[in-house]
């Protein structure tokens, strides 16, 4: 389908990279073979690093348990595997040997294995810092697991922009989603687990900060006088776009009280990284202009659209001039 262009073109490219380190590993195959003679286990063959990973977690009496398969190779001919009781180990000469289970084994298992756009594991389960959550790290990405909200793989500009953030110990929290796709953004999305937070990548849009390609995030928790905040970022730019939707009650009280609704703005959503004091003057300056100015003009309608548009890049003019009306009939809220 046309709208989902942009997440099949990102998926196509990770299959060229694939294909390209598959190329690579196989050509590496020939040299790079595991050694350790193999051992029966249970009545299956296990051997090479497969066999030292096996046995690192315990061998039967660890979570793994006895071999349900003899070491196989996988269908694209570069790694081998066995199956367990309780998990499975994959191995590829690039990657080494890890063992994959639960939760995660699951999710990855669903993807479609070594196949899919994670490719191989590069790491085995580690605990996150907060001793609740789990990882576990693949060529494409990381899935991440927590016991209120499964499994779900995270990776490329969404995880990117999540790691800026802190990662797990951020204002995001867990992704409590896979990638989605958003027909009236155009834009891949991942929900999070903290104040029913996404954040979302863009190829481009034609709205606002998302002209072209764009990372950001957005809040939908609401309150009195705020329904969403959306914050678009320019990839590859210091740029920031904040969209900010009022409520009714919000487009009425905010003229008077911009601090208030500036608090409750940000309420919603964080305030973006790496803001300079004359960026923050600005948006302030800007947020403030259009709720000063806006005006009804059919009911439910209102001059300045549906959201206050507050862009970084805008000069520092000062609250006298953003709240003049002799100065708006030149700027309207949208100076240099």
């Amino acid at each position: 389908m046309a709208s989902r262009t942009p997440l099949l073109r990102r998926r196509t490219a990770r299959l060229m990279q694939a294909g390209a380190v598959a190329l690579a590993t196989l050509t590496a195959l020939v040299v790079h073979a595991p050694t350790a003679a193999a051992s029966d286990v249970c009545g299956r063959q296990v051997g090479g690093d497969i066999l030292v990973a096996y046995n690192a977690t315990g061998g039967q009496g660890g979570p793994l348990g006895c071999p349900t398969t003899d070491e196989l190779a996988t269908p694209d001919g570069i790694g081998r595997y066995n199956h367990f009781t309780g998990g499975s180990i994959y191995w590829t000469p690039q990657t080494g040997a890890h063992p994959v289970w639960g939760a995660i084994r699951g999710k990855w298992e669903s993807m479609g294995w070594e196949t899919s756009e994670l490719g191989y594991p590069t790491s085995g389960e580690l605990t996150n810092p907060d001793g609740v959550g789990k990882r576990q790290t693949f060529q494409g990405g990381t899935v991440y697991w927590h016991p209120s909200y499964g499994a779900h793989p995270v990776w490329g500009k969404i995880g990117e922009l999540w790691g800026q953030y802190g990662w797990e110990g951020g204002p995001f929290g867990y992704p409590t989603s896979d990638e989605l796709w958003d027909e009236a953004n155009q834009s891949v999305y991942q929900r999070y687990s903290k104040n029913k937070l996404s954040l979302f990548w863009s190829s481009g849009n034609g709205v606002e900060g998302c002209t072209g390609e764009c990372v950001g995030y957005s809040g939908t928790t609401g309150t009195d006088w705020f329904r969403e905040v959306r914050v678009e970022i320019p990839y590859g730019t210091s740029h920031v776009v904040v969209r900010a939707f009022p409520t009714e009650a919000g487009f009425h009280h905010a003229r008077t009280d911009f601090q208030g609704a500036w608090y409750q703005m940000w309420s919603l959503a964080p305030y973006p990284n790496d803001v300079s004091q004359r960026e923050h003057n600005s948006l302030y300056q800007q947020h403030a202009c259009h709720a000063k100015f806006a005006a009804e003009l059919l009911p439910g309608g209102w001059n300045t659209g549906e959201s206050f548009d507050l862009e970084s890049w805008r000069g520092d003019i000062g609250m006298e001039d953003a709240t003049s009306l002799t100065k708006f009939l030149d700027h309207t809220c949208q100076w240099d």
